[in-house]
C-alpha cells in the first residue's frame, strides 16, 4: 500500500514537472517569436513587411450595385419609391504605394495609395457602357444645395428653367461611376472654373490617389505599423465639429500590427467616409486552415448619440440612427453615408424605400486578421451612397417629394480567401 502511493505520487510529480517544463519552454519559444516578429514587421528595404504594403498581396474585388428607380412619376407626386438592386458591376483594383519617402530616423514614411480598376466581365450581370440606370439627378440636387447661398438663388433658378432639368434622369452605368459631362455644370463651370463640368459617383477615383499620407514605420513600436500621422498635410481633420471626432486614427485599412488580442479595438482612416472608424472582435474564424480574428464595424459607428454628436452637421441636425451626412466634405452635394440597404439603420429608412432589404450576411463589413502577424486573410468593406431629398417651393423640380434619404448604390469591397495572403502569412510566421 505504501509502496503504490509512493509510485502514485512519483508519477503525479512527474508530469507536473513535466507539464511544466513544457508550458515554460512554449512560452520562453513563444516569447522568441514575438519578439522576432516585432522585430521583422517593420517598414523597411528589403522586409516581407515593406514589400507586401508596397504591393499588397491580397487581391481586392469592388462590386458595385445600383438601385433603379421604378416609379418616378409617382415619387413626384409624393408616394412612396420603388427601387430594384441591379449588380454587380464588378471591377478588380489594382493597388500600390507609390512617391515612397522615408523619414528621419525611418521611423515614418511618406507615400500615397494609387487604385485604378479593371472591369471583370465574367463576374458582372452586365456591361457597364450599355446598362442604363434612372437614378436622382445628382447634379441639380447639389446645385439646389449651393442655392442656398442667397445671391446665387436666382441664377440656380434661371438656369434650371432654361435647361428643363428633372429630378430623375437616366445613364449609363459607366457613366454614372467614373463621370459623364453634365450641362448645368457646364454653365457653371463659366463662371467659377474650379467646379468641373463633369458628374460620377467615382469620377477622378480610377488611376488616381486619395492623397499624401504619413506612416510610422513600426521602427519604435510594432504597435505603430502603418499607423497614420498625417494625410493631405493635416495631422486632423477640419470637417466635424469636435476634435474628438476629428482624429485621424489607426491605418488606412490594408495592415494592421501584429500581436493583436481579441481585447483591441482596431481603428481604421477610410477617408471616403471622411471619418475615422473603429472595429471590434467578433469571432474566432478559420481562413484556409489559418486562424483569425474577425473584427465587424459596430453598429455604435452611425448610432445617434451623444458620442457621434460630434458628426451631426449643422450642428444639432442629426438625421438619425446608421446615417451620416457627408456633404461638408463632398463639395456640398447632399450625399449620406449608411450601410447597404440601411442595414443597422432606424426602421424608417428601410421602410421609407420599397425594394430595401438589409441581412448580416450581405451588408456587414467585415475584416478576418491572423492574431500573430497581423495580416489580412479575408475582407468585405460595404457601404451606401444616398442623396438626402426634400420637397422645395422654389424648385419645380423636386415636386410633392417626400423628405428622405434616398438609395442610389453600395459597393462591396471584397478580399476574398486566397493562396497569395496565407502565402505571405508562412513567411511571416516563421521569423526564426
Amino acid at each position: 500500500m505504501g509502496r503504490c502511493c509512493f509510485y502514485t505520487a512519483g508519477t503525479l510529480s512527474l508530469l507536473l514537472l513535466v507539464t511544466s517544463v513544457t508550458l515554460l519552454v512554449a512560452r520562453v519559444f513563444q516569447k522568441a517569436v514575438d519578439q522576432s516578429i516585432e522585430k521583422k514587421i517593420v517598414l523597411r528595404n528589403g522586409t516581407e513587411a515593406f514589400d507586401s504594403w508596397e504591393k499588397p498581396p491580397l487581391p481586392v474585388y469592388t462590386q458595385f450595385y445600383f438601385f433603379n428607380v421604378t416609379n418616378p412619376e409617382e415619387i413626384l407626386r409624393g408616394e412612396t419609391p420603388r427601387v430594384e438592386e441591379v449588380g454587380p458591376y464588378t471591377y478588380r483594383e489594382l493597388r500600390n504605394k507609390a512617391n515612397i519617402q522615408f523619414g528621419d530616423n525611418g521611423t515614418t514614411i511618406s507615400a500615397v495609395s494609387n487604385k485604378a480598376y479593371v472591369f471583370e466581365r465574367d463576374q458582372s450581370v452586365g456591361d457597364p457602357k450599355i446598362d442604363l440606370i434612372r437614378t436622382l439627378n445628382i447634379p441639380v440636387l447639389t446645385v439646389i444645395e449651393w442655392s442656398q447661398v442667397r445671391f446665387l438663388r436666382e441664377i440656380i433658378e434661371a438656369m434650371l428653367k432654361a435647361y428643363q432639368q428633372k429630378l430623375f434622369v437616366t445613364h449609363t452605368v459607366d457613366e454614372l461611376l467614373w463621370g459623364y459631362k453634365d450641362e448645368i455644370l457646364s454653365l457653371i463651370h463659366v463662371f467659377r472654373p474650379d467646379i468641373s463640368p463633369y458628374f460620377g459617383l467615382f469620377y477622378e477615383k480610377n488611376g488616381t490617389n486619395d492623397g499624401d499620407y504619413v506612416f510610422l514605420t513600426g521602427e519604435d513600436s510594432y504597435l505603430n505599423f502603418t499607423k497614420i500621422v498625417e494625410w493631405n498635410g493635416k495631422t486632423s481633420l477640419d470637417w466635424w465639429i469636435t476634435d474628438k471626432c476629428n482624429m485621424i486614427n489607426g491605418t488606412d485599412g490594408d495592415s494592421f500590427h501584429p500581436l493583436i488580442t481579441k481585447d483591441e479595438v482596431l481603428y481604421v482612416f477610410p477617408s471616403d467616409f471622411c471619418r475615422s472608424v473603429y472595429i471590434t472582435f467578433s469571432d474566432y474564424e478559420s481562413v484556409q486552415g489559418l486562424p483569425a480574428f474577425r473584427y465587424k464595424v459596430p453598429a455604435e459607428i452611425l448610432a445617434n448619440t451623444s458620442d457621434n454628436a460630434g458628426f451631426c452637421i449643422p450642428e444639432g441636425n442629426c438625421l438619425g440612427s446608421g446615417v451620416l451626412n457627408v456633404s461638408i466634405c463632398k463639395n456640398g452635394a447632399p450625399i449620406i453615408m449608411s450601410f447597404p440597404h440601411f442595414y443597422q439603420a432606424d426602421e424608417r429608412f428601410v421602410s421609407a424605400i420599397e425594394g430595401m432589404h438589409p441581412n448580416k450576411e450581405d451588408h456587414e463589413t467585415f475584416v478576418d486578421i491572423n492574431p500573430l502577424t497581423g495580416i489580412i486573410l479575408k475582407a468585405a468593406k460595404r457601404f451606401q451612397i444616398n442623396i438626402y431629398v426634400k420637397k422645395l417651393d422654389d424648385f419645380v423640380e423636386t415636386g410633392d417629394i417626400r423628405t428622405m434619404v434616398f438609395p442610389v448604390m453600395y459597393l462591396n469591397e471584397v478580399s476574398p480567401e486566397t493562396e497569395g495572403a496565407t502565402g505571405v502569412f508562412r513567411l511571416r510566421k516563421n521569423p526564426l
